[in-house]
């Protein structure tokens, strides 16, 4: 049986080329005391990534060169050497990017298929839905009754957060997107008071158009003329919790910071980065609140989903064009 893999043959300096990468054929491993070998059937493909293609220190350690890369999976157990864990089972686990994966059943979560999508567990139910909830709600302080601006806000996080807000008793969410089709499937769907595209015109006076007595959150998934936008709109003691800023990640030299963070004075607002691994704390909590809200129809989520291992590179680029709505996701 052969198992193919994806590797990172050199680190990319700007936009990530297909050269820096390979479709590897490797044999299927075998699963060793306290394993499992997984074949996977849903594949992620995240913004942070590009990150991990740096040699650049980082929260996290960078993509080996010559070896397999990482990433969300759900998948099929075909082999267990573990307790607990039984040919059949369905599990949640970080060694995607390849067809099989043998990893330690520590690190793998079991997932129920009757219960929700598979394909789920990777975004609204996932990490990704995680991070909207701990970034909107403990980051930036959500509390009823505030304004509330999201970047990106057709992908997948993005489009949680501003759900959640509506959920939650927002006075007014107001999303930017990179297409007319986006920003009307953000107030036509996903229920946004107010949505642009940010192609269109500049960002600060689209979002001062959009929400005229300013914003209270902040969520940013893009940086740049975003960040600077939002710090102009903030209201006094306003919340910017940064996700990320996916407009800076293939840039070469350093991006230019916001032309008016004196702002943050006036206003009294704070600005503060975070991320989901430091709040699985609230994985409980969150499973709790938001399962119901999917299963009635409440909170709506989309999938960009791209068929075969062989296009994971693909929909990994297509992430940082803003090809997708919602989640994007690679089936096997």
């Amino acid at each position: 049986m052969i198992n193919r893999e994806w590797h990172l043959l050199s680190r990319p300096v700007g936009w990530p080329k297909p050269e820096d990468f390979a479709l590897v054929e490797a044999e299927v491993p075998t699963p060793g005391e306290g394993q499992v070998l997984v074949r996977n059937k849903y594949l992620s493909v995240d913004p942070y990534m590009r990150g991990r293609m740096s040699a650049a220190k980082s929260y996290v350690a960078p993509f080996e060169l010559g070896k397999a890369m990482q990433g969300g999976a759900v998948g099929e157990v075909v082999a267990s050497n573990a307790e607990g864990f039984a040919v059949g089972d369905h599990v949640l686990h970080f060694l995607g990017w390849r067809e099989y994966a043998a990893l330690n059943a520590k690190n793998a979560v079991k997932v129920d298929p009757e219960a929700a999508p598979l394909s789920t567990y990777l975004g609204v139910l996932g990490m990704t839905g995680l991070t909207a909830y701990a970034g909107l709600l403990r980051t930036a302080a959500f509390k009823e009754g505030d304004s509330v601006f999201v970047s990106g806000a057709a992908g997948a996080v993005g489009s949680q957060v501003g759900q959640i807000a509506k959920l939650k008793g927002a006075s007014r969410v107001i999303g930017s997107a990179g297409s007319d089709e986006k920003v009307k499937l953000l107030v036509e769907e996903y229920g946004f008071d107010a949505a642009f595209n940010y192609k269109s015109g500049p960002v600060s006076e689209q979002l001062r158009e959009a929400a005229p007595d300013g914003v209270d959150v902040y969520f940013d998934n893009v940086g740049g003329d975003h960040l600077e936008a939002a710090i102009g709109s903030l209201n006094e003691k306003g919340r910017i919790a940064v996700c990320g800023m996916i407009s800076v990640y293939n840039n070469t030299e350093p991006a230019p910071g916001p032309k008016n963070l004196a702002r943050l004075i006036q206003t009294r607002g704070r600005i503060e980065g975070f991320l989901v691994g430091d709040h699985y704390d609230l994985q409980p909590q969150f499973v709790q609140e938001v399962g119901p809200w999917v299963a009635s129809g409440e909170l709506k989520y989309r999938e960009t989903v791209v068929e075969g291992i062989e296009n994971n590179l693909e929909a990994f680029l297509g992430v940082l064009r803003g090809d997708n709505t919602g989640k994007m996701i690679v089936k096997l």
